[in-house]
This record gives C-alpha cells, structure tokens and sequence, in this order.
C-alpha cells in the first residue's frame, strides 16, 4: 500500500525529497502535482519507497525523530515494535516510515479523481476497483474523514515478467502479468535461488539452470520443460539465445557450447576460460570474454563454426564481467574489477573508444543491461552505507550522459530488467528483514513512480520478456465491429463473436442508442431479466481515450450467467453494421478475466 505525508509549515517538496534522497521528479509524479509544484498545509502526499532507516545519534528519541521527519511517533514504534518505555541506543538502525498507509478523504474527493491523482492506473485505464475492494468499499460513495488504503494496479504492459521466487515453497520460474497483477508459476520444483530466467527472442521459451545445476527450456506453448545440459556449478552461467530462437550458446567446462533445440546435437569450441558468450544479429558470430595468453582478461569475437577469432579489446586492467552486447551491436558494456568495487564502461565497437558510466558514490555499481533501442543503460548502484545500504535505480546514456536515479530499492543490490516499449525498469527491493528481496518493483522512466508488483515471498532474479505478446495470450480481431484485444490462448472459437474456454468466455456486439453513457450502463446493468443479479456494480473509467464503464454482478446473480460482467466502450466514431449505426461497443465477460481484456482493447 501507498504512504502519505501531510504537509506541514515550511514543508518544501525539495526539502521532503532530500530528508527520505528521493528524486525529485519522483516525488512530484507520485501525486501528479502540476507547476509551479506549490504544495500546502494538511495536503497529503503519496511518498514513494526512499531511505526510511536513521542510525540513531546522541540525544536522539522517538519523540525527536519523529517531529523531524513529520511521522506520528505510533509509525515508528509499530516499524520497530519498541517497547514502553521506548529507549534507543546510539548507534541503532531505526526505520522511519515515511507516512501514514493511509489516504483520509477530502470534500469533493471521489474514487475516479484519487485513482488518477495517485497513479491507480493499469494500462491507461483508472482502476478505482482495486481501491474499493483494498477498503471492503460497498459503493463507490466516499465520505470525508475516511481511511483509504491506497494499492499499486498492475501497470497494464506489455509482455510478461519471468522471476525466480519460493512462492510455494521451492524455488521455481514464475510470470507475472502486468495486466491484471497475476502470477504463474511455469515449473515445479526445478530451480534454485541462483536460477536466472532467459527468454527466447521470440518470447516462447525460457532457458534457465535449476536443480542439480541442470540447463532447463521451458517451452512455453507446449507447457513442457526439456533437460539440456549439466554443469559443474550453476551459479554464474550466462545464457545467449540465437537471433531465430532455436540454438542456446553458453559455456560450460572451459568450452563453448552451442546447443540446437531442433536436432539436440551440440557444437564444442575449445576456449579456456570463457564466460559471458552471445550472439551477434545475424546468427553466424559470438562475442565473450577470455583471457590472453598473459591471462588478462579481453573480449572476443568469433564466427559460429569457430573461424576468424578476433581480438577487440587490449586491456590492461581487471578481469570484464557482465558483458552485454547493446541490440543495435554499436556498443558492448562490462564490468570490472569485481565485487567490492564495481564501475561500468561501455565500448565503443566501431572507434575502440571507451566510456564511463558514472555510477554510484560507493563505486559498486551491478547488473547493468540495455534498453531495446540501445540508447539508455538501467542499472543497481549501492548507497547510503550509513542507513545499512540501499540501491539506487540509476540510468545512462551509452557513453556516461544524463547519469540519473529514478528509484530506490532497500536492497544492496537487485538485477534490473527493461519492458518491452523500453519505457520501464523492474527492479527487486524488500530486504529490510533479510538479505534476499520479497517485493518486485516497476518504475516508468518518464513519470517516475514506482509501483509495486508482487510482494510476500523471496525473489532472486528477473526478466522481462523481449516481445511485447506471448503465447499465453493470442490476439482477437474483428473489423465488423473494428475492434482487437488479447484473449487467453487456450480458449477456442464458439462463432466470430464468441471464444470460450474452461476458465471464461468472451463475447462481443454493439448499442444502437443515442443516450449518455451512464444511462447505457444503467440499462444494461439493471435489465430486467437481472442478468447480473439485483445490485450490479458500475465503475466508470476510460478505455483508449473514451468513455466506458464495467459492470460487475452482484452475489445473487444466476449461476447459469458462469459470472457474466460486461464493458461498454464509446466508439471513437459510430460504426455501421449491416445498415444500422451503433455509438457503443460491448463486451460480456467472466469478471475474472473482463479487466484483463480490457487492458489490450483497441479500436481499429
């Protein structure tokens, strides 16, 4: 749930960032606040996720921490369940929290106007929902003075999220759907916390090393996992799929090793020390790291039937870790020297010329990978050591320009992952009890506030897929009606306006009327019939811009409806089907899967 801090005199948002290091234009897009950003008195502010721990200091005392930052003195005793009579040592980490879990209703405030003002949003859409039901709401009426608990929506992208997590116990594969804030867990008792998901180009396998240091593939559209390879330690392996999403390379017992799914007959090329191997974009060639004939560590390339081995770098430094070949092949990034001390470089294939990455103050800078168009660096970078570590979401440009933090994780370090569009970085965070994260966060690059997406159970790696659809979803189109959305994959053609399957339905058609909106939904949620019961919900919201609305049914709806609700959507512009004009598209749906429909609605 979101926190909120209520303004006090003198309050400026360039002091409220500075006290909890967040940036700024991150706290400005949390509440969407507008120029000249003029904050005042009791107004109440969605602070995301900064450094919210203190090492306590002579003379200090919960009643004094908590006048200075502005938090009821109950937040910080509950954080760090303290005792009557509520002593502190010096020298002690105390978490501070940055604000009420609490939103208290204004006059004049509604779900739709809180929604929008604190980032409730999947996928364009305002999902006041999630608020009702996060608060056991029975109607959208809201009175001031009231208690809202404010949750982050599923943000509605593209893709899914591959992550490594006990969810259930063991250690195993997992996606996660930013449409409709869902997770799958994909295998059964296979990974291990060193497990790092790889996606196929195409989006329709994952490679990983799991159990008993074996190299899985997950095979996403015959829901099966094949054994491919096996290797001395899994922790570290680097996996590289081929531009066509048939052949993995890797390395494994000082060889690398190019493994074709088709024919299960693997290509051997003796390279001592190798690590980090990956494909060029036309299939034939491979970059990785190996050592000279002095040992130093240099980075390589060499065609896939092992001719025309050339040398790139000359380094005379530390060992190149965490190579990463940029999509466009213009740039490649590492790391080097180590651990304690981590500093990126990106270089420049063409001129030779080498840049650096700014990076953090402690010079420990980690997991750093490109954006799908090549032109932007996400990366982890440790600080703030005194408040027991945290990790700044950072970006760059290739060559070390607009070095920036977007957001911050209470983690000492966590891998990050691009989505699709390059618009958003996910990151993981939730370390304040353990060294291993259990929360997974996304940040929008552009309007940076960050939103949680799974919270609970440990996380120890993740992956964005790199095609904007999978598999588990196939796209529905229709030009009579000139509309496209995504559907479950598994659910088969009843007609052109029917898909069922065992879990839902779907079914399309059009609204000849003239009248408003609300009097549209009002009719179709209140026929008399009661197709959704006697008290049917109505939400209105937007979809690509126009006026919509969902109804849900209520409890006594008819078993036989298979919990029908619908969604009504102004068409942008009248459509003609067979001689008649309809203003309003509808879709019925099983309310588990109507938001999620919703999300992937466009209008042709």
């Amino acid at each position: 749930m979101q926190r909120f801090y209520t303004v006090r005199p003198g309050d400026t948002l360039y002091q409220l960032a500075r006290r909890w290091q967040l940036p700024l234009e991150s706290l400005i897009a949390a509440s969407h606040l507008k120029a000249p950003y003029t904050i005042y008195v009791g107004q109440q502010l969605s602070v995301p996720p900064g450094v919210d721990m203190i090492r306590v200091e002579p003379g200090d005392t919960v009643f004094g921490i908590a006048q200075f930052f502005g938090v009821p003195q109950s937040l910080i005793i509950e954080a760090n369940q303290l005792h009557p009579p509520y002593t502190i040592q010096v020298g002690q980490l105390l978490q501070v929290p940055q604000g009420a879990p609490y939103y208290v209703v204004q006059p004049g405030d509604t779900l739709f106007d809180i929604s929008r003002r604190f980032n409730v949003v999947t996928g364009g859409r305002i999902n006041t929902e999630l608020i009702r039901k996060a608060n056991n709401l029975p109607s959208e009426t809201l009175l001031p003075g009231m208690r809202l608990r404010i949750p982050y929506a599923p943000p509605g992208d593209d893709g899914f999220i591959a992550y490594t997590s006990n969810r259930e116990g063991t250690y195993d594969i997992w996606l996660y759907n930013p449409n409709n804030g869902e997770s799958v867990r994909v295998t059964t008792g296979l990974g291990e916390a060193f497990s790092i998901p790889f996606w196929s180009p195409d989006s329709q396998k994952i490679a990983f090393v799991g159990k008993n240091n074996i190299l899985y593939v997950i095979h996403l559209m015959e829901r099966t996992v094949s054994r491919i390879d096996q290797f001395e330690e899994g922790l570290g392996i680097y996996l590289s799929w081929s531009p066509d999403s048939q052949t993995l390379a890797y390395t494994n017992q000082n060889q690398i090793v190019l493994y074709p799914l088709s024919t299960h007959q693997p290509q051997k090329i003796n390279e001592p020390g190798a690590t980090d191997v990956q494909w060029f974009a036309d299939g034939t060639e491979l970059l990785f790291q190996a050592p000279d004939a002095s040992g130093t560590s240099q980075l390589y390339r060499i065609r896939s039937d092992s001719s025309r081995k050339h040398q790139i770098t000359q380094n005379t430094g530390g060992p190149l870790h965490n190579i990463r070949l940029s999509p466009d092949e213009a740039y490649v990034l590492f790391t080097t020297p180590g651990v304690s001390i981590s500093l990126i470089y990106t270089l420049e294939l063409s001129t030779g010329r080498i840049f650096e990455i700014k990076g953090g103050p402690l010079a420990k800078n980690y997991f750093p990978v490109w954006s799908p168009d090549s032109s932007t660096i996400a990366y982890s970078a440790t600080a703030f050591e005194e408040a027991g570590y945290f990790s700044l979401i950072r970006t760059s440009g290739k060559q070390g320009e607009n070095d920036r933090t977007k957001a911050l994780s209470n983690c000492f370090a966590t891998p990050v992952t691009w989505s699709p569009n390059g618009r958003k970085v996910a990151y993981l965070s939730g370390c304040s009890t353990e060294e291993i994260a259990d929360e997974m966060w996304v940040v929008d690059i552009q309007h940076p506030v960050p939103i949680q997406l799974v919270k609970g159970a440990f996380i120890t790696a993740l992956q964005w897929s790199p095609a904007p659809r999978l598999p588990l979803t196939k796209t529905f189109t229709n030009s009579a009606y000139r509309v496209q959305f995504q559907y479950p994959s598994h659910w088969k053609k009843v007609s052109d306006e029917r898909y069922e399957g065992p879990d839902g339905f779907f079914q399309i058609s059009a609204i000849a009327s003239e009248e408003a909106i609300h009097e549209v939904c009002r009719n179709e949620a209140f026929h008399p019939l009661q197709p959704y019961g006697s008290a049917p919900r109505i939400i209105h919201t937007k979809i690509q811009q126009q006026e919509a609305c969902l109804i849900f049914p209520s409890e006594d709806q008819p078993s036989e409806m298979n919990g029908q609700a619908a969604l009504i959507v102004r068409y942008p512009k009248p459509v003609q089907i067979e001689g008649t004009t309809y203003n309003y598209f509808i879709l019925w749906a099983d309310q588990q899967h109507v938001n999620q429909l919703s999300t992937s609605l466009r209008f042709l």
